[in-house]
């Protein structure tokens, strides 16, 4: 494993001896987190795809949570042709990007904070990134692509610091941790691993939105459902 990581926008930046392992093995992975404008709603967003999976003993695998750690809805899945790419897109005010690189059961991990910040001088706001978790060649002593799979998505890996220390681990990423740790041991993954499914829109049949138009009387709709009233 490298034995430096740093993490930006961009997501990790790996050696190009690891990128060219992940390509051979048929893994890719969009960590980028971008701002995007709303010319409708008229405000700044977010990006982030949650994308990656795993081929034998390697797996890399980046997803998004809300602030607090929990799921966020996709804007919509993404059915790719191949494995181990995309699987969703997700918009938001600010993201937590989960990104973690396996190597047979060593681990790095990265989870960072993205958000808009403000700006009085100019009218496009600030990327904010900030590093909420970094861990490195952490630990599972189990096989959690194979023999041990039924174990994947409720162990995480254990990081130590520097002078030999466990690195506790914050209560509310746990969830996401554990999402990351069976996304990177899924071989050949084609779906997302903790990112939401899109929340559909709900839709009125034709023949009520009919009804409603009909009965529009001195601006009030009528409801056909009600109980009529006695003269």
């Amino acid at each position: 494993m490298p034995k430096k990581f740093h993490a930006t926008a961009n997501g990790m930046s790996l050696p190009i001896e690891a990128l060219r392992v992940l390509r051979e093995r048929g893994i890719y992975v969009r960590p980028h987190v971008t701002l995007e404008h709303q010319s409708l709603a008229h405000r700044y967003v977010l990006h982030g795809v949650e994308s990656g999976g795993a081929a034998g003993d390697v797996g890399h695998y980046v997803t998004f949570a809300a602030e607090d750690g929990t799921p966020l809805p996709c804007l919509h899945p993404v059915d790719s042709i191949a494995v181990n790419g995309v699987h969703a897109v997700v918009i938001a005010p600010a993201l937590v990007r989960v990104e973690m690189l396996r190597k047979s059961r060593t681990y790095e991990l990265r989870i960072t904070l993205h958000r808009l910040r403000p700006e009085t001088t100019e009218r496009r706001p600030a990327l904010e990134t900030r590093v909420l978790f970094r861990g490195s060649y952490g630990r599972v002593e189990l096989d959690l692509a194979a023999k041990d799979k039924a174990l994947a998505g409720s162990v995480t890996p254990t990081f130590y610091s520097a002078s030999g220390e466990v690195i506790d681990i914050p209560e509310y990423l746990l969830a996401a941790m554990r999402a990351a740790t069976k996304a990177v041991n899924c071989c050949g993954c084609s779906h997302s691993h903790y990112v939401e499914a899109a929340q559909q829109p709900t839709r009125q049949a034709p023949h009520a939105l009919k009804l409603a138009r009909e009965s529009a009387i001195g601006g009030e709709l009528v409801d056909h459902n009600a109980e009529p009233v006695a003269s």
